[in-house]
C-alpha cells in the first residue's frame, strides 16, 4: 500500500530535503524516524528538493508499506520521535500508482524579506535594509507570466530535458514590516526562485528596468540574471494534487 505524507521543515539545520554523504538531510531523518518505528526499512520519496536552508510550511513524500497503519497514533509518535523543527501534519492512504513528485500539478513557494530588523527572524526571512520600489517590483513579476522558458533563473548545471515552467502567479505583498513574494508554476528549475527574487529586488533598487528584466528572460544566459538571495528566506508552501 502507498501512502502520503504531509509534513513541515525548518531548514535551518539541514543540508536540504535529499539524503547527501557526511551530511543532515530532512529525507534521512524520516526515513529513519519512520523505520524505527515501522520496524522495516521505509525510504521516503519526496515531492521535490529544497537547498541547503531552505524550509517548508507543506512538503509531501510518498512511501510504501504491506502494514494497515493506525494513522492518528502514528502521527504522534513520529511528531514525539522527530526532534521539534520537523512536523507530520498527515498520512493519507492513496492509490497504488500515486507520486507525490511527478502528480504536483502546482507548487507555490515563497520568499520572506524583513524590512525592519527583528532577532526572531533572523534564520527565517532575509533583513534588506535598502528601500525597494515594490511597485515596480510587482510590474517586473507580473512579465513573468508572460514567458514559459526560464533558462537564465537556472542553475547552469542542472540534469534537465527542458527549461519551460507554466508560472501561474507571481506577486509581492507588505504586512507588519514584512515583504513577501509568492510564486505558483507547475514545475521549478533549480534555484529559480532564488535567483528571480534577486533579480527583482534589482528591479526594486532600479539598477535594471522593466525592459532589461524581458531581455534578460529573453538571453537564456544565468549570468544576465541578478543574484541569488539567501536560502534562509525561501518557503515551499503549497503542493496541490487532483486526488487530495
Amino acid at each position: 500500500m502507498r501512502y502520503f505524507i504531509q509534513f513541515a521543515y525548518n531548514g535551518t539545520h539541514y543540508h536540504g530535503w535529499q539524503i547527501q554523504p557526511n551530511a543532515s538531510s530532512v529525507q534521512e531523518t524520516l526515513n529513519k524516524a519512520f523505520s524505527v518505528l515501522l520496524n522495516e526499512t521505509i525510504s521516503i520519496m519526496g515531492a521535490g528538493r529544497t537547498d541547503t536552508g531552505v524550509h517548508a510550511s507543506e512538503m509531501y513524500g510518498h512511501f510504501d508499506t504491506e502494514k494497515t497503519l493506525d494513522i492518528p497514533i502514528l502521527v504522534y509518535k513520529l511528531n514525539s520521535y522527530l526532534p521539534k523543527d520537523i512536523a507530520i501534519f498527515d498520512i493519507k492512504l492513496v492509490h497504488d500508482d500515486a507520486h507525490c513528485r511527478f502528480d504536483a500539478t502546482k507548487r507555490t513557494y515563497e520568499y520572506h524579506i524583513n524590512t525592519v530588523k527583528n532577532p526572531f527572524l533572523q534564520e527565517l526571512s532575509w533583513y534588506v535594509t535598502q528601500k525597494l520600489d515594490v511597485d515596480l517590483m510587482n510590474e517586473a513579476a507580473q512579465l513573468l507570466l508572460k514567458h514559459t522558458d526560464f533558462q537564465c533563473f537556472s542553475k547552469v548545471n542542472t540534469d534537465v530535458n527542458t527549461f519551460d515552467c507554466t508560472i501561474f502567479e507571481a506577486f509581492w505583498k507588505q504586512e507588519n514590516g514584512k515583504l513577501i513574494f509568492t510564486i505558483s508554476a507547475n514545475r521549478f528549475l533549480r534555484n529559480m526562485v532564488r535567483s528571480i527574487v534577486g533579480t527583482l529586488i534589482n528591479i526594486g533598487l532600479h539598477k535594471i528596468t522593466l525592459a532589461d528584466f524581458e531581455n534578460i528572460i529573453a538571453s537564456k544566459n544565468r549570468e544576465k540574471a541578478g543574484f541569488s538571495v539567501p536560502a534562509h528566506g525561501l518557503y515551499l508552501t503549497n503542493i496541490y494534487y487532483d486526488y487530495l
